[in-house]
């Protein structure tokens, strides 16, 4: 009675393994073996040094925990290549004496997604997310790292999301 039951894991295991299937908190997903994410240039009018490679390592990265794909450097099944196109602070709240009590950075990247497999799937948009803070704070040191942590985050799960959601 043991045996059979190994021998039905075995199955499933084999099974799930030979189709690339992966489990995510949207179901099962397929996906692609191998995937590609040409360097991210920063063409916001505002360029803060080291975005555009901590964005594009913040994608490869995220891609490469959350699915079973390869990144590669040519050749990808699926390729994600585009520019950094704004990276903006604004005064978002005043104060009773018409000052700025809070101060939201706004990085956006345009972003094209191209399916080697299913033309269909390819697109091209544009991707944006901020981050508040307080106008007292300068924009410097933990408060820059917490801030880019938390957009490069929602930025690459939503391209992610935008683009391997139907694999």
């Amino acid at each position: 009675m043991s045996s059979l039951k190994y021998f039905f894991i075995a199955v499933i295991f084999l099974t799930c393994y030979g189709c690339k299937v992966n489990y995510s908190f949207t179901g099962i997903t397929d996906t692609p073996e191998t995937f590609q994410v040409n360097f991210f240039q920063n063409n916001a009018d505002l360029v803060e040094p080291g975005l555009d490679l901590l964005f594009t390592n913040a994608l490869q990265d995220l891609i490469v925990n959350q699915t079973s794909a390869q990144l590669v450097n040519t050749g990808g099944e699926v390729i994600y290549e585009g520019e950094i196109i704004e990276y903006r602070i604004s005064p978002m709240t005043a104060t009773a004496e018409n000052t700025a009590a809070q101060n939201r950075l706004t990085i956006g990247v345009r972003v094209r997604y191209i399916n080697t497999k299913d033309e269909e799937k390819d697109f091209e948009r544009t991707f944006s997310f901020f981050y508040d803070y307080g106008a007292s704070e300068q924009l410097s040191g933990s408060i820059k790292d917490t801030a880019f942590d938390e957009i490069l985050e929602r930025l690459t799960q939503d391209i992610l999301n935008a683009s391997l959601a139907d694999w």
